[in-house]
This record gives structure tokens, sequence and C-alpha cells, in this order.
């Protein structure tokens, strides 16, 4: 049976050693980490992110989150980089290379290759004196801080300063070339975030399949419509276009008597409230859920009130929004 305090006290104390170790790389943080953002905003190639063992590993997610925030970005591994994938690191492009001691044996090759071929180094390592930070063109140095493990052999602390400085990295680049959420969707397409970052553009149905009649138009022709149309409502619109009501389930039981022998807009309710194309689809699923509706007409922008289209509520769930 394990003691549970015992368990909590261990973690408790090894995420205390990685926030010192996070507070002083903050504190230490200088002209070099700005050195390296400028280099890589004057690369013409991609940043080339290489590191051995765990420093490969948050290598991977730093080169990651570049690519993903845009910059363009690969990890090469090193010990492939010595069998052919030197190849893929090119004149144009600015290599970061990681390795806490600074003395990986594994990244001899990828630093030569770079000194040979002039190619940009930003080194990153704990050690000033090290061979890679020797070499870089741009050197950042790790502070001195325990690893967490108690020993001080197994990477914690020292991985934990390294991926959060490739993340401030990568946020710094981001806002600097001011990164848009719809720059990102560009990047995510697919799961949660892809969903969240959704426009109603991306999901309205437009052109004939809106079901929209005038005003002038008798209901019999208004109910043809409604039922072709298949969202169970219709919006109604003046001579110049404009949407000006919606007629609903509701409306059509309100006017039940004598309902054909009426117009769309003596029926219609009028004012609807209606979403732009550039809103988020997310806003649009709160709209709908907040009035207890199903449909919501898109207007274009600029004030004209034209309907460019209509969102169903099914539609964004089946997308994941909501």
């Amino acid at each position: 049976m394990t003691d549970r305090d015992t368990l909590l006290a261990t973690a408790r104390r090894v995420i205390a050693v990685e926030r010192a170790g996070l507070d002083a790389l903050s504190a230490t943080l200088g002209d070099s980490f700005a050195a390296a953002a400028e280099l890589i905003l004057r690369t013409r190639g991609r940043v080339v992110v290489s590191g051995m063992g765990k420093s490969g590993h948050v290598g991977r997610k730093i080169a990651a989150t570049l690519a993903s925030t845009g910059t363009p970005a690969q990890f090469v591994h090193p010990a492939e980089a010595s069998h052919g994938d030197l190849g893929m690191v090119t004149e144009a492009d600015v290599a970061l290379v990681l390795s806490n001691s600074g003395e990986t044996p594994e990244l001899s090759d990828i630093i030569a290759h770079t000194r040979r071929f002039s190619i940009p180094l930003i080194g990153v390592a704990s050690r000033p004196e090290s061979t890679l930070l020797r070499q870089a063109d741009v050197a950042i140095v790790l502070p001195q801080a325990d690893e967490a493990c108690g020993t001080g052999i197994v990477p914690t602390t020292s991985t934990t300063m390294t991926l959060a400085l490739g993340d401030a990295l990568a946020v710094a680049l981001m806002e600097h070339r001011h990164f848009t959420p719809e720059h990102f969707r560009t990047f995510h397409p697919g799961g949660k975030l892809g969903a969240r970052l959704l426009k109603v553009a991306d999901l309205m149905h437009a052109g004939d399949a809106i079901p929209l009649v005038s005003e002038a138009t008798p209901m019999g022709e208004a109910l043809v419509t409604m039922s072709q149309k298949g969202f169970g409502v219709i919006g109604v619109t003046a001579a110049n276009g404009r949407l000006t009501g919606i007629v609903t389930d509701g409306d059509l039981r309100r006017h039940l008597v004598g309902l054909l022998d009426r117009t769309a807009g003596e029926v219609m309710t009028p004012g609807p409230r209606t979403i732009g194309p550039d809103q988020v689809a997310e806003k649009a699923v709160a709209i709908m859920r907040d009035r207890k509706i199903t449909s919501l007409f898109v207007v274009a922008p600029g004030g004209t009130g034209r309907a460019e289209g209509i969102l169903n509520i099914h539609d964004c769930l089946r997308a994941g929004v909501v």
C-alpha cells in the first residue's frame, strides 16, 4: 500500500523545483534571446531544430509549435542527420540545437555542417564554455538549476526550461508577425481547435439554398418554399433585397385562420436576429441556443442587410462546434 501523502509531497517538491528553474530562466533571459528571434525573423528558410535524447523530444515539440504558429520549422534527428539527413539543412535555414551539456557527441556533425556552409546556429545549453555554445552564432545559456529528481541525473528541470524557452520564442515570433486566430486555423483545420475557429461562412448554406421570399409573396407560395428548402423557416425581403423578417412555425400557428389569404410580409416576425459571415460559428451556436432557435440568417457586412446565407445548428454540431 502506498503512502499517498508521501507521493503528493514528492510531486509538489518536483513542481516547486521546476518552478524555481523557470523563475531563474525568466530572470536570466537577455539579449541572446532577442538576437535568436531576430535571426529567425530574417531567415528565408526554416528553423531546423535538433537535439538528442530528452532534448530531442523537447525539440520535436518546439518545432511543432513554431510550425503551427507561423514560423516554418522541422525537427532533424542528429543521428539521422549524420546518415544523409544533413541535406535537409540548407543555407537558407537557421539551426536551433538543444543540449543541456552542450557536449552531446551526436550533435557534432550537424554543428560542423552549419559551420561549413555558414548556416546560422542558435545553441541552447547550460554551460557557456561548451562546444555547442562556443560554436553558435547566438548562444542562449540555461541557468544553473537543480534537477527535480534529487540525484541530478534525470533531465527534468533542464528539459522544462528548454521547453518553456521554445514556447517563449514561438509566441514572441507569433506576436511580432501579428499571427491571428484565422492564421492559426489554417494550420489547425481538424479537431477541437479547428472547430472552434470555424467561421459562419465555412458552414452556412448559400445561393439557391437560402429560403427567401419577398414581402408580397402569397403565403401559399411561401409555404412551398419553406417546405422545399427544408430549414423550417423562410426569410422575407424588401424590394431592395434587405432581410426584413422571418416566418417560423410559430408565425404559421399564430396566423392559422386565413393564412393562405395573407402575404409573407403580413405573417412575418420583423427584425430577425442575424449574424455576419466573418463571425465564428461558435458565436452563432450561442445565439441559437440562447434564442432557442435552430437556424440563423447570415447577412452581408456593410449595412446592406442582404441575406448571404443561412446557418443551421445541426451543421454546426456535425462540424464539432458546440
